[in-house]
């Protein structure tokens, strides 16, 4: 039987007490938090109180929901809820920058935090918005989730939802919109308050570029799309929903 060193087998005995501490805080954490399984109810009084459409996961266009993953959750089909890298890099950046200033959070993650954490994901919140993100996908769909995300997400200035949004921007149903439409509903989700085009059509048209470019990378559409998309005004006077 090897002895280790009293130094090590010190080291050794703190990094397990520290292990099984840790453990436990999770149980604990994962024991106290919703189990998630009200999550649809949650979000259907969400939309009910905020008057939106709640979609339904085949009313989700596929150009949209790709847009939305390229620009804002790259691993979105293969994470469980939590995107280990970026949640890494947002951690290391408040660290080193003294702050709390990256969320680091998943489409999932933006989900929870509105329909369980009344929008907030200060301090613990944060912690309890990881776990809850978690238990969601456990519970339903990614095309479901995408669906709810886009059902209740704010798109503007008291404004919620991409159907409502379609609407007021564009005058038209979700479901008949352009490319060039579908990446600026997909580039105002990221600050709404700032990439609105009935606010601020500028920094909009900006928003959109970015994202058009995002999809062209990404083999979303092509390169004579995104040039028609560019083209197109950012809002648009149509005959209305």
């Amino acid at each position: 039987m090897i002895r280790l060193p009293a130094p090590l087998r010190r080291l050794v005995i703190t990094l397990v007490v520290i292990a099984g501490t840790l453990s436990l805080g999770l149980l604990a954490l994962w024991v106290s938090t919703p189990s998630a399984s009200d999550v649809q109810q949650r979000v259907r009084e969400r939309t009910d109180r905020l008057g939106v459409v709640l979609l339904q996961e085949d009313q989700v266009p596929p150009l949209l929901a790709a847009a939305v993953v390229a620009t804002e959750d790259e691993t979105f089909y293969s994470h469980h809820g939590i995107d280990s890298i970026g949640l890494g890099r947002a951690v290391l950046y408040d660290v080193t920058h003294l702050c709390l200033c990256e969320g680091g959070s998943t489409i999932t993650e933006q989900l929870v935090k509105d329909v369980y954490l009344a929008g907030s994901t200060r301090g613990y919140n944060k912690v309890k918005e990881l776990v809850l993100a978690l238990k969601v996908e456990r519970e339903i769909t990614k095309n479901q989730i995408m669906a709810d995300y886009l059902s209740e997400i704010t798109t503007g200035y008291g404004r919620y939802g991409v159907s409502s949004a379609a609407c007021t921007y564009f005058r038209a149903p979700l479901g008949r919109l352009t490319v060039g439409q579908y990446a600026l509903l997909a580039g105002v989700t990221q600050a709404p308050s700032i990439y609105d085009p009935t606010v601020n059509p500028a920094a909009a048209y900006e928003r959109r570029s970015h994202v058009l470019q995002t999809m062209l990378s990404h083999g979303l559409i092509s390169k004579d799309q995104a040039v028609a998309a560019e083209a197109e005004p950012v809002l648009s006077a149509g005959p209305g929903c």
